[in-house]
């Protein structure tokens, strides 16, 4: 249960539902910067996997600037290194050592929920139970590892009885959290590749393991987007953004596009500009109303 006050009483709170999707993640970066530029101000935060990793950047207090600077430089190939673990350790491909160790460096160890500037709540599934859960107390770090622990290639986060790992799993675009924490109004932004867009590889001249790996990423990816489109049904957002992000980056591939990937969610902002203005006028004048009839 969310306890998060209201930045104002009489303004419409602005809740943002940062998706998750890898390297075409990135584009949340866009979307913030575009945002703040156009003075649009939220007050909570919900995401998933790299929608968690830059809502908690954001959420702790560093600047659009700060975030795309880094975005710049952490995905050069040779920085990127840092992250790999080939020892295939335990349950995971990657081990998320690498990944504890940046979120602490530019977090902080010992950063907790209740010490961020903007609410944040970010979202894991518990492979004990099945169920999804929404993080929003005790380590900042532990639940950013948590959301984006992506199944079979970082380790699964141990929290107390918990086994954690991508909240993308159920719930990749947590529109729904965003409205739990307190928003009035619900920016979503979808990042994830449209199934229509990865080409099904069925030509004899493709190699049998580069034919297996793309068809299987095509029908996951099938399925991911059958989830978030029921899930937002359900949520009812009332703006939804979807990048314009080239086709060629995926979850996992494409980082070294991160100036591409920040300019398709600045411009996806740009056009949905006139409906989040209206919509922030229309909830305040009803609220102003709410206030006259007491």
């Amino acid at each position: 249960m969310f306890n998060f006050l209201k930045a104002s009483l009489d303004q419409p709170t602005i809740g943002l539902a940062l998706g998750g999707g890898g390297a075409r993640g990135l584009a949340h970066v866009g979307v913030l910067k575009a945002l703040e530029r156009e003075g649009i101000p939220f007050d909570f935060i919900a995401g998933t996997s790299m929608g968690g990793i830059i809502g908690a950047m954001y959420a702790a207090g560093m600047s659009v600037v700060e975030l795309e600077e880094e975005a710049l430089y952490i995905t050069r190939p040779r920085n990127m290194l840092r992250f790999l673990d080939l020892t295939l350790a335990r349950t995971g491909l990657i081990s998320a050592k690498g990944l504890r160790d940046y979120l602490v460096e530019k977090l902080g160890g010992d950063l907790s929920f209740d010490q961020m500037t903007v609410p944040l709540a970010v979202v894991a599934v518990d492979l004990i139970s099945g169920e999804e859960v929404h993080l929003h107390e005790g380590s900042v770090v532990d639940a950013v590892r948590a959301t984006s622990a992506f199944p079979g290639v970082i380790d699964p986060v141990k929290i107390d009885s918990y086994r954690f790992t991508d909240g993308g799993v159920l719930n990749n675009v947590p529109a729904d959290v965003a409205r739990e924490m307190g928003a009035d109004i619900v920016i979503a932004v979808d990042v994830g590749l449209d199934f229509y867009d990865i080409e099904l590889v069925d030509s004899p001249t493709t190699p049998p393991p580069m034919r297996i790996v793309h068809n299987a990423w095509r029908a996951q990816s099938l399925s991911s987007q059958v989830i978030v489109n029921r899930r937002l049904e359900a949520a009812r957002p009332d703006v939804i953004l979807h990048p314009s992000i080239p086709g060629e980056v995926s979850a996992v591939t494409g980082f070294h596009r991160a100036p591409d990937i920040i300019a398709a969610g600045e411009a996806c902002v740009s056009l949905a500009l006139p409906r989040i203005r209206r919509l922030a006028r229309a909830r305040l004048k009803r609220l102003r109303r709410v206030d006259s009839a007491d």
